[in-house]
């Protein structure tokens, strides 16, 4: 497998743990001001919005699940990769 195909999985896999640690610091309601916590969503915002949007328009749930959709859609493209460049 060549070594773009293996950074980009990395990358894919820095992402994931990423949004993991940012819905876990979104529980405690003190760090959701910090500088931290804007870093992350700076960087997990232009993934997790597009999805907030499809899933607010079809389903009206108080909670939200566009962190566990990301994951598994970059989970899904890591699998892919494997497969092109396996």
């Amino acid at each position: 497998m060549g070594v773009l195909a293996i950074s980009l999985v990395r990358l894919l896999d820095v992402i994931s743990f990423i949004i993991v640690i940012q819905c876990v610091l979104s529980w405690i309601p003190s760090i959701r001001m910090s500088k931290i916590y804007e870093a992350l969503s700076i960087i997990t915002d232009p993934i997790e919005e597009p999805i907030r949007q499809v899933q607010y328009r079809y389903v009206s749930l108080p909670i939200d699940f566009s962190p566990l959709i990301a994951i598994l859609l970059i989970q899904l493209i890591q699998r892919l990769i494997f497969i092109i460049f396996w």
